[in-house]
């Protein structure tokens, strides 16, 4: 669990709360394989190609000095999350506005009226680079990128992965982080334990049929991956997909028994399988 207390694992307490006490029970488990290959990167205002260079020579600017892996250190190594306050929106400042969706740790989550997160941090040191104040708006995943295609916020910061039918909305950044889906099962679940790559795993998802239920966060590749999207060159199971506004929901769901599985991003399955097993 990191060490700043997200909106995630705060969902995560409240179910519990009717289920359990601390115990450290492991009741999850994040199967270690790749499922998806996919590439992070911000969707900026296609009516502002200015901030696009800008944004894209800061992310070159990170990379190189190592602040990015500063950054990473602070949610996947032993440095402490770096809090960041959003400003009120006010058009006759010189703001840069963000969209989000603050239920995706470690990518964005909120710890009381603090954002916090990878890309919260960028989000904060990119508006100083600028000049500009930050206003974040936190709102669905599915209207990140359609909030900036409407010119309502100036960038979707929000762990996007890039994606075609995105591109209709936003003109995508240079890419930042490499992703990919991974599996949660129950901690007893063997049925996955002997698979060795995605193709092994593929292969048990195609004999399941409509009496297997799988958990998605709505809008994301995991969604895409389970339902089939042609884009992607995803076929899709004939399973039951169920969306949710976010992972540990899902999660909870599959601990409930509503759920045989759930597939989301990799950082955020590690960081939700760790909250649930150390307060079960």
């Amino acid at each position: 669990m990191k060490k700043t207390l997200a909106l995630i694992l705060a969902a995560v307490m409240l179910a519990l709360c009717f289920t359990s006490c601390g115990g450290g029970k492991q009741v999850v488990k994040v199967i270690d394989i790749d499922l998806t290959d996919e590439e992070y990167a911000f969707g900026v205002d296609k009516a502002q190609p200015e901030l696009l260079d800008k944004v894209n020579a800061f992310i070159d600017k990170i990379m190189k000095d190592g602040t990015f892996d500063k950054i990473c250190n602070n949610y996947f190594g032993d440095g402490t999350p770096n809090p960041v306050t959003s400003a009120e929106f006010d058009a006759s400042k010189d703001q840069l506005v963000v969209a989000t969706n603050a239920g995706f740790e470690p990518f964005e989550y909120m710890d009381g009226d603090k954002y916090v997160g990878i890309d919260m941090e960028i989000a904060d040191l990119l508006a100083k680079e600028l000049g500009m104040e930050l206003v974040i708006n936190n709102m669905d995943f599915d209207a990140v990128c359609l909030s900036v295609g409407q010119h309502k916020c100036d960038i979707a910061m929000a762990g996007l992965t890039v994606k075609p039918d995105r591109e209709e909305y936003v003109t995508f950044s240079k890419s930042y982080y490499a992703a990919s889906q991974k599996l949660i099962v129950k901690a007893d679940d063997a049925t996955f334990d002997a698979c060795k790559t995605k193709e092994d795993v593929e292969a048990i998802l195609a004999q399941k049929d409509v009496n297997t239920k799988i958990g998605v966060q709505n809008g994301t590749t995991g969604q895409f991956y389970v339902q089939g999207d042609a884009d992607w060159g995803f076929d899709g199971f004939a399973v039951t997909c169920t969306g949710y506004k976010n992972g540990s929901l899902a999660v909870q769901d599959v601990i409930n028994g509503n759920l045989d599985y759930v597939v989301i991003d990799s950082a955020p399955a590690t960081a939700i399988a760790s909250a649930f097993n150390k307060l079960a």
